[in-house]
């Protein structure tokens, strides 16, 4: 599965403040209780209502906040060699936030490409009763699974590049977008798996976005505003027939979520 989205974390200050809105929107829980870390941080698994991992979410200390770290999520991509990847990610211009770190998951690192949008390498242990386990996180039709991954950068040729020489990508295919230039789709492993998007709002960093699958749009966007979130972009169709919204949740981490209309 290399190249492939394999996790995707939310990083947020209050794990228990948003789990109520991701419970009301798609069904995912959130678990009370945490696994604590050396770091003084904690970790808890994200369960799709299937039963199956969406991703983790990881408490942010204040020494995190401090540091700069914002609520977000953050997509894990999978490489065969994190250490190799790191440096050859680091000859492109992205900075590495925590170097390549074993684990009894495997071995990750998390980056920043060289417009400043953070990610992890990973390259995964499987569970020793299932050495030919698969992540199935990510899922093109499925809700519950993230549907879609999306780049907002202040320089989608220079992003297109980067990503396709380190993880393996192909980008063949675009949309015009205006002054701004063109949405550029990436494919890997030949599945579409998202997107980089060259226009980014005012004062917003570039950044990865998840687009979480959900039941029905119009039934999860009401959800999102009755349980401390905010619309901010949607809903509406996109090309395909889907629909789409794009939210903040209630500690500020941008989410976007897509699926039918629904009612």
């Amino acid at each position: 599965m290399t190249g492939m989205p394999i996790w995707y974390e939310l990083m947020t200050p209050d794990p228990a403040g948003v789990a109520a809105f991701y419970r009301a929107v798609g069904g995912w829980d959130i678990p009370a209780q945490g696994n604590a870390m050396p770091n003084g941080s904690e970790y808890r698994e994200i369960k799709r209502p299937d039963g199956g991992n969406l991703g983790g979410v990881l408490t942010q200390t204040q020494a995190m906040r401090e540091g700069g770290a914002r609520p977000g999520w953050i997509p894990y991509f999978h490489v065969k060699g994190v250490e190799d990847a790191c440096a050859k990610a680091e000859s492109m211009g992205a900075a590495t936030h925590m170097p390549p770190t074993q684990m009894h998951v495997g071995t990750l690192a998390m980056v920043a490409d060289a417009q400043g949008a953070p990610f992890y390498l990973m390259d995964p242990a499987p569970p020793a009763n299932d050495p030919n386990a698969r992540s199935d996180v990510w899922d093109r039709e499925k809700p519950g699974h993230c549907r879609w991954n999306e780049l907002a950068t202040t320089d989608a040729p220079a992003a297109k590049d980067f990503y396709t020489r380190l993880l393996g990508w192909t980008s063949d295919r675009s949309m015009p977008m205006g002054e701004r230039g063109d949405y550029l789709f990436v494919e890997c492993e030949g599945n579409q798996i998202g997107a980089i998007n060259p226009w980014i709002g005012e004062n917003q960093p570039p950044m990865w976005l998840p687009y979480l699958g959900v039941d029905s749009i119009a039934r999860a966007a009401e959800a999102a505003k009755a349980n401390g979130g905010t619309v901010i972009n949607g809903p509406h169709e996109v090309p395909g027939g889907e629909h789409v919204f794009i939210a903040t949740d209630p500690a500020g981490a941008t989410v976007g979520f897509v699926g039918p209309k629904g009612e």
